[in-house]
């Protein structure tokens, strides 16, 4: 039998001819009549079996992609996708890498969601070209985007593919983004400098700060808190790409935002019988369990992952258009 042979078109209806339409496949999907891998009538025959316009169709179909149950096939058509019916909506959510606080974040926004909502999760690893792949690729499959862009640069033309209003930016966002999209976000200027205000009692007992910054995927807000509480208070300050073949000095405070820097600098710190916390000071980024224990405990300037997960699924739950901000504060150990 084909697809139109399953529709149900009542012209005396108030319920809008688009959703009669979606109804119909849905429920021909419920009652097995529709199986994974199906092909469905082309638009214009369904448009000419019941005196439709292209319009309603293609808004029926649309959504049938969102929400995961239709896919098309350039060249050949529309096929069903999947025979779950039962998601409302279907999230793309793309994040720059998986570690242990985002890890927290992602099992936080996965709780705090109703079952109504499947979500598809990704990776760019930081790769541009990976970015611009997994977007272009998965435009018009999802009804909501999650995306967080990291330091990348000049997306909005590949966003303005994306369908309006249902973009969410994560975790860093531009002065720019606040008037376009929601999302949840760290202030990554305000939050380091903030961070270290509220260190000074203990940064007092020592002469220079050393921020280690790569420059590669980590915020420049950091960078730039960084400078400003520096100037502010003066500071003796430096800033390097790598703590590598350095002499580390008596009266220094190290930040180090990257893991594998943070571990070579307490092997380096042992290996020259320097004691942590009150020859050298070190402060680390993205608080996790391990960091509580190791060294006696490392400081870290951190915000609330888990937090920022259930910010996100409100956001998506209740179709909200607001921007968040997910404050960080600096959680005071021994190696301060």
């Amino acid at each position: 039998m084909k697809t139109i042979d399953y529709i149900f078109i009542d012209n005396n209806l108030q319920i809008p001819k688009y959703k009669q339409l979606v109804s119909s496949i849905q429920k021909a999907i419920e009652s097995e009549l529709l199986q994974k891998g199906d092909k469905v009538d082309s638009i214009n025959t369904i448009c000419k079996a019941f005196s439709l316009s292209r319009d309603t169709v293609m808004v029926a179909f649309n959504e049938l992609k969102t929400r995961g149950i239709l896919t098309s096939i350039p060249g050949k058509g529309y096929y069903i996708k999947s025979t779950n019916i039962n998601f409302q909506e279907k999230v793309f959510l793309l994040f720059d890498e998986l570690n242990a606080f985002k890890e927290d974040l992602y099992n936080s926004f996965m709780r705090n969601l109703s079952n109504k909502i499947k979500v598809d999760i990704y990776f760019h690893h930081f790769n541009r070209k990976v970015f611009n792949s997994l977007i272009t690729e998965n435009t018009g499959n999802y009804s909501r985007y999650v995306i967080m862009p990291a330091s990348f640069q000049n997306f909005y033309p590949l966003f303005s593919k994306l369908p309006k209003n249902r973009i969410y930016i994560l975790d860093q966002t531009k002065t720019e983004f606040k008037n376009k999209y929601p999302g949840v976000y760290q202030n990554f200027e305000k939050d380091i400098y903030n961070a270290l205000i509220s260190g000074n009692d203990l940064l007092r007992k020592y002469k220079k700060l050393i921020l280690v910054f790569p420059a590669g995927k980590e915020p420049k807000g950091q960078l730039k808190g960084f400078v400003r509480y520096c100037n502010d208070y003066n500071w003796e300050y430096e800033i390097i790409q790598n703590p590598f073949n350095r002499d580390i000095k008596k009266e220094e405070v190290y930040i180090a935002p990257n893991d594998r820097h943070l571990v070579y600098l307490v092997k380096e710190i042992n290996k020259n019988n320097l004691n942590l916390g009150k020859d050298v000071g070190l402060i680390s980024y993205n608080d996790t369990p391990l960091k509580e224990i190791a060294a006696n405990g490392i400081t870290t300037i951190s915000t609330d992952f888990e937090k920022m997960g259930e910010s996100l699924a409100k956001l998506i739950e209740n179709k909200q258009t607001k921007l968040i901000e997910n404050p960080s504060s600096l959680i005071i150990r021994n190696s301060l």
